[in-house]
């Protein structure tokens, strides 16, 4: 009788100590990013990005509607690929989660955007400046980045107004992102009264540029902007200077990494490449940017690529909206997030109605001994 009034008890005991498990609410995020592929590297910053986050919230104990939540990472890789990106997204759909961070590219990005509407699926992307992404109507659909009218917009009148280019040649991937920032540019360049002398297309797994940058060549530019990735601009910069070009080489937040003048291996000089960040913080915020690049380096190892800080800011807004609805249910929680306002660590987080990032700001560089170099921050 003692013997099976205790293996009772035990047994109450484990049934107890479930339901106490089972009264976590646990929420799913998913994540997309390339983790393969020439743009890997990029893709494992962002994922690193979501983890801190995830892992940052799990360790301040955050609490949904009077639970305590547990979140969880769901990661996925799209390789910067189309059809990969929306089976990704699918597979998220498929698995329930209460939000998405990503997809990278602006490529990937909005077939997948569709789908996560459909499922009425939160999606915020840390990096993705093709304007279509948010003007296709879908409320589930925000970025933490400014699109590319204004970071190309920016970058053309730069060009023509303060880096008085008489004679500018563009290039551009053929990607969503890539061509969609070269056209803004082109256009900027042409409202302030700049000569685009030359376009050109390559694409995105490109490594001989021979043909299109002798091309250009001839026309003597005194700048060059490629809209793409630092994968490929990379090499693009190192072939520019076997061919003699001397002209300043421009670009948007694709090239504007720390692993470009790696890329270039040797091929660039102090100051010739000005890009542009989607995103930036000044005075008083840059403490908290500057905190966030070292908490990341001590925690993995290697330094902040460059969306880490956004995707970090984008899985925080999902929590924050959870928080303030008391519901990781997406469709509880989404009005929520549309009205979103908190300071992240790549600045004020807020949505517009098409859900782009309110007065996005944008940081210019240039490269200086291997290193990038803060020009300055404008909106």
């Amino acid at each position: 009788m003692p013997l099976k009034l205790n293996v009772i008890v035990g047994a109450a005991a484990l049934v107890l100590g479930g339901s106490v498990q089972a009264q976590d609410l646990i929420v799913k995020i998913g994540h997309v990013a390339p983790t393969s592929g020439p743009i890997a590297h990029l893709g494992k910053d962002n994922e690193n990005g979501a983890r801190m986050a995830i892992d940052d919230l799990n360790a301040k104990g955050v609490t949904i509607g009077g639970k305590k939540a547990r979140f969880e990472l769901l990661a996925e890789d799209d390789a910067a690929d189309p059809k990969q990106g929306t089976a990704a997204a699918q597979k998220l759909v498929d698995s329930k989660v209460n939000g998405v961070v990503g997809h990278l590219n602006s490529g990937t990005t909005i077939p997948a955007s569709k789908i996560y509407f459909d499922a009425g699926i939160p999606q915020i992307s840390p990096s993705a400046t093709n304007p279509k992404y948010t003007r296709q109507g879908y409320k589930t659909a925000f970025r933490v980045v400014a699109d590319d009218v204004h970071l190309g917009g920016t970058l053309g009148r730069y060009a023509v107004k303060e880096l008085k280019g008489k004679s500018i040649g563009v290039i551009d991937d053929r990607t969503a992102y890539g061509q969609g920032l070269a056209d803004e540019f082109d256009k900027a360049v042409k409202a302030a009264g700049g000569n685009v002398v030359g376009r050109e297309f390559t694409n995105d797994k490109a490594t001989d540029f021979t043909a299109i940058l002798t091309t250009l060549k001839a026309k003597k530019p005194d700048i060059v902007f490629y809209g793409g990735m630092d994968a490929v601009g990379g090499p693009m910069l190192r072939q520019m200077k076997q061919l003699g070009i001397d002209a300043k080489f421009m670009g948007g937040d694709g090239v504007c990494t720390n692993e470009l003048p790696k890329l270039a291996q040797q091929g660039m000089s102090d100051g010739q490449v000005i890009c542009a960040e989607a995103g930036g913080v000044e005075g008083a915020q840059k403490v908290g940017m500057d905190k966030f690049y070292a908490d990341y380096k001590k925690k993995f190892g290697v330094d902040v690529k460059l969306y880490a800080p956004y995707v970090y800011d984008a899985v925080n807004a999902l929590a924050n909206a959870m928080v303030k609805a008391g519901s990781s249910d997406p469709a509880k929680y989404l009005p929520a997030l549309a009205a979103i306002s908190f300071d992240g660590v790549s600045g004020h987080i807020a949505f517009d109605q098409k859900g782009d990032i309110k007065n996005g700001a944008l940081t210019l560089y240039t490269f200086k001994g291997g290193e990038r170099s803060q020009i300055a921050v404008v909106r």
